[in-house]
């Protein structure tokens, strides 16, 4: 149910905006996978919730840009 409200939420931001975090998230989930396989990272389930996130708001931006150009 968590999840629901947050696509909702995201479902508010612009398509740049989603691009932006995208753009931010890949780059956080590259520093925690390299954290991880140097035994460093404290808390691994943070990459799960990160590829998460990340594929509610591709799925976002998937929506919004089947909205704009319909396919023929």
């Amino acid at each position: 149910m968590v999840a629901h409200a947050r696509a909702n939420t995201m479902r508010d931001l612009s398509a740049d905006e989603i691009r932006g975090r995208v753009a931010e998230l890949r780059e956080e989930l590259f520093n925690l996978r390299f954290r991880n396989s140097m035994k460093q990272l404290d808390n691994p389930v943070k990459i799960r919730s990160n590829r998460r996130e990340m594929a509610r708001l591709l799925t976002v931006l998937r929506e919004k840009e089947g909205t704009a150009a319909p396919t023929a």
